[in-house]
């Protein structure tokens, strides 16, 4: 063989060598390659590891961003805040709305209606918008719904057809106090005609052995009423039986007593007696009636205790000299339907949108009056931090 040719033969091998080695040197850079993104990607995110809030696992390699961590927990953390509701109740007093028929009808509620067209909206039309914006308006209906005329020997029986239950529906009001000493005014057939017109009208009753139990936003609220003229064992016995059955259900719970001396600005020993008693037991709320003149406002262990609305709309006089009464708001708090606190607030109101007379139809009070009224309830308030003054007051129910 001569020399050209194994020169040229030793070419070709050295070709296909370089060729096989550079072949090898890609396929380990291709191996390496290929390893080193799988180390990385197990690295950031192993499948033997489930990250999960409740172990608390954390991946051993991150490279989340500071901010987009603080996000994350943000989102997290509030998932488990608290749930805060309101719930925004109305209270009101007297309700009389109809008339005693001993006296002259001129000028009387069923007259007044009359003269507007039998409207029944008319009576509630100045404070409509204030309780068709709350959550639940209470009253207490002092009189009855009857067309019986077998009456109790008294000095005033009062009664109103069953279709006077309309003058509640359009003016928004929920449910009715009967716990008062006119709801037998008509004896048993009264009593039991009140109760099925209201049935009748669906609006909800408490008092005389009935609870009203109603839910509003998840939130349990219990309304209690009772006549507390005297605050003997027995009663005091009832009124804490009563509040413990309902606590635990966890129920909130408003009270309504019927009490207290008529014409009094201040309230008796017995009305606080009671009171307290009823607070001492875990009431959250109390709202009195009977005087038919405003009565003062008590912090107690930082509930409240409003001891008398006076008169609201009040078919029982044609013109009484003391007008006043008032609308009290309270705005309960709750976190995970735990009651914190409450904001109250009075709303200073006329039985009466005219001076001269009583036209049944309550109206809240501007200017002079408002702020007459308003300083008249600080001066007979007792133990209050806070003064009145037709806005909302936080009160904590911290110790």
């Amino acid at each position: 063989m001569s020399s050209k040719h194994k020169k040229k033969k030793i070419k070709i091998k050295d070709k296909h060598r370089f060729i096989s080695i550079l072949s090898l040197i890609l396929i380990v850079i291709i191996c390496l390659l290929g390893i080193n993104n799988f180390n990385f990607k197990n690295k950031e995110y192993p499948s033997s590891t489930k990250i999960t809030k409740s172990e608390n696992v954390k991946s051993p390699i991150s490279n989340t961003p500071p901010s987009s961590k603080a996000s994350s927990e943000k989102l997290e953390n509030k998932s488990a805040q608290s749930t805060n509701t309101s719930i925004l109740l109305t209270s009101v007093g007297d309700c009389t709305l109809g008339r005693d028929d001993k006296y002259s009808y001129e000028g009387s509620l069923p007259h007044i209606l009359k003269k507007n067209n039998n409207d029944y909206s008319y009576f509630f039309k100045n404070v409509y918008n204030i309780f068709k914006n709350d959550d639940i308006t209470t009253a207490n209906l002092e009189g009855t719904f009857t067309n019986s005329n077998q009456k109790a020997t008294k000095s005033f029986t009062f009664k109103a057809p069953k279709e006077y239950t309309n003058i509640l529906t359009k003016g928004s009001i929920e449910g009715v106090n009967i716990s008062n000493n006119h709801i037998y005014d008509y004896l048993e057939k009264g009593f039991e005609d009140t109760k099925k017109a209201l049935n009748d009208a669906n609006i909800p009753f408490f008092g005389e052995g009935t609870v009203w139990k109603t839910e509003k936003k998840g939130i349990k609220l219990a309304f209690l009423g009772y006549r507390g003229f005297y605050s003997n064992a027995a009663f005091l016995n009832k009124v804490s039986e009563d509040i413990k059955n309902l606590k635990k259900d966890n129920y909130t719970i408003i009270i309504n007593f019927h009490w207290g001396q008529e014409g009094s600005y201040y309230p008796v020993e017995s009305q606080k007696k009671i009171a307290h008693h009823a607070i001492d037991n875990g009431a959250d709320l109390i709202i009195g009636h009977h005087p038919h003149v405003v009565q003062g406002i008590e912090k107690y262990k930082n509930k409240i205790i409003c001891y008398s609305l006076g008169n609201f709309s009040f078919g029982g006089n044609k013109n009484p000299s003391d007008k006043n009464t008032m609308i009290v708001q309270t705005k309960f708090n709750f976190s995970n339907a735990q009651l914190l606190s409450y904001d109250f607030k009075i709303i200073p109101c006329s039985i009466s949108s005219v001076d001269y007379t009583n036209d049944y139809c309550p109206t809240p009070l501007r200017g002079d009056k408002k702020n007459s009224l308003l300083r008249k309830l600080n001066k007979i308030s007792y133990n209050l931090d806070f003064k009145i003054d037709g806005e909302f007051q936080n009160i904590n129910f911290k110790m």
